[in-house]
């Protein structure tokens, strides 16, 4: 049955809030947008037809209020949320609660979001469809003696994980036996901390692995597709920096292979909408299950870039009960598309978050360019959610085309009154290793000192250049003086 959906309420703020908008407007669909009293003045409120102050600033009293979002869906005759990513995105409760009060959920299933939200869950679902596995537990680790044995078995080093977790919580990298105690406690507790669940699993370390996730999008009458893949091995804290579309490792076969991997991940768990297959690939080529996240993805852009396809769009017709027009067979890569997310944060002080006004605030333009950002010049950046300013998304004919648009792009990009990760960014696309494709997951830990060692030498140049000039100037002066 297609149900129409004639307004959206977004329960998200910035540039993803924006960029769903667009979209709606585009399909005259009309948008409600919630904000706390931090982003009163921000893009996302300006550009909906409606706006409702839900909270205050901190996320849990506005953005993570599952009720005062759903009445404000309610008041203003919103017939669908889009919870975009973050916050409540992958929340199963939340998911539920908006079907419950009659509204349309802009996602998956509570069910799939709850079976996918947790790695072991994740894990014996896609372990039915013969997806592969790293070597480790499917089950959570009921005590230390049982770990012992699992590491005699699969060798170190080993990666323990939360069950329930993500971004890089509740991880640890074990090298040695003599520290595996200690670790899982550690992991375990951080688990319990963040996400009330300390269950946590054993897995074979990837000592050198590519990040590579594919894209899927199903609908309600047992289609599915995939969008080929994103390389997102750039990250530093388990958290993407650089993402690029498609990878430039992959080869025919071995994408058509992870695409059928990921397309009978998300039927293991009778998936609806967007979602994205994470996969590490070793050294040696082979991939390996990492975990779904059942939601639309802030580098979603440079799939759009390459396939011609919104989204957004397809998440709304979906929603609607629309079945998918789209065949495999049909798709096919236009050339290349490279994301660079734009943080607030200082990279030299370990890309620490880097608060305060944007008192310049330019963005880049031309052939291929696109920015998808939550702010403008004069706002401020809080310090209650996510430091990203925007992103930068450059397509071209070709990867080194693309590199070069968006190594220009960035030189564009004017942004004053915050640090930000731009010059980081630079430093990593124009890198040899980047350029080469040769680089994996640590990229980062590997090339930073390398990076703060030229900043360093391009700031002593600048003072060097500051103090020769104010010399200069100041005999000159007193000459004409």
């Amino acid at each position: 049955m297609i149900r129409p959906i004639h307004k959206v309420l977004i329960a998200n703020r910035g540039e993803i809030a924006c960029r769903i908008i667009r979209t709606c407007r585009r399909l005259g669909i009309r948008t409600v947008a919630v904000f706390s009293e931090a982003d009163r003045k921000s893009p996302h409120v300006q550009l909906a037809d409606q706006a409702v102050c839900i909270g205050a600033p901190p996320s849990r009293a506005s953005y993570l209020n599952m009720d005062k979002i759903i009445a404000a869906a309610k008041e203003t005759g919103a017939d669908a949320i889009h919870p975009g990513y973050g916050f409540l995105s992958e929340n199963d409760q939340f998911a539920a609660a908006v079907g419950k009060a009659g509204l349309i959920f802009i996602g998956p299933s509570p069910e799939s979001i709850s079976m996918m939200g947790n790695k072991l869950a994740a894990k014996k679902a896609a372990k039915e469809f013969q997806i592969p596995m790293v070597p480790g537990t499917d089950t959570p680790i009921a005590d230390i003696h049982e770990v012992e044995k699992i590491a005699a078995q699969i060798g170190y080093p080993l990666l323990i994980k939360a069950a329930a977790g993500g971004g890089g919580k509740g991880m640890r990298i074990v090298r040695q036996p003599e520290d595996l105690a200690s670790q899982v406690e550690r992991a375990m507790s951080e688990a319990l901390s963040s996400f009330g669940d300390g269950s946590v699993f054993v897995e074979k370390y990837v000592t050198s692995p590519r990040h590579i996730e594919i894209q899927v999008m199903a609908d309600q009458h047992g289609h599915c597709i995939h969008l080929f893949e994103r390389e997102c091995s750039i990250q530093r804290r388990h958290q993407k920096v650089v993402e690029e579309a498609p990878s430039s490792i992959l080869t025919p076969d071995k994408r058509d292979q992870m695409g059928r991997d990921a397309i009978n991940v998300a039927r293991s768990c009778n998936y609806t909408g967007a979602g994205t297959v994470e996969f590490l690939l070793d050294d040696s080529g082979n991939h390996y299950f990492l975990e779904m996240n059942t939601r639309l993805q802030v580098e979603h852009p440079v799939t759009e870039m390459i396939t011609g396809l919104d989204l957004v769009e397809l998440q709304i017709r979906i929603a609607e009960g629309h079945p998918l027009d789209i065949r495999q067979e049909n798709l096919r890569i236009n050339g290349h598309a490279i994301e660079l997310r734009v943080y607030a944060e200082n990279t030299i002080g370990g890309f620490v978050p880097s608060t305060g006004t944007l008192s310049r605030y330019r963005i880049p333009s031309g052939s291929g360019v696109r920015v998808d950002d939550g702010y403008h010049e004069g706002l401020e950046i809080p310090i209650h959610y996510d430091p990203m300013i925007a992103k930068l998304i450059v397509h071209a004919p070709s990867r080194m085309e693309a590199i070069e648009g968006l190594n220009e792009a960035i030189k564009q990009y004017e942004i004053e009154g915050v640090d930000t990760t731009l010059e980081f960014g630079q430093f990593a696309i124009t890198h040899q290793d980047f350029r080469s494709g040769h680089f994996d997951t640590h990229f980062v830990e590997k090339h930073l000192q390398e990076f703060l060692d030229q900043q360093e030498h391009i700031n002593r140049t600048l003072a060097r250049f500051a103090a020769w000039y104010y010399e200069r100037e100041k005999d000159r002066l007193t000459l004409t003086g």
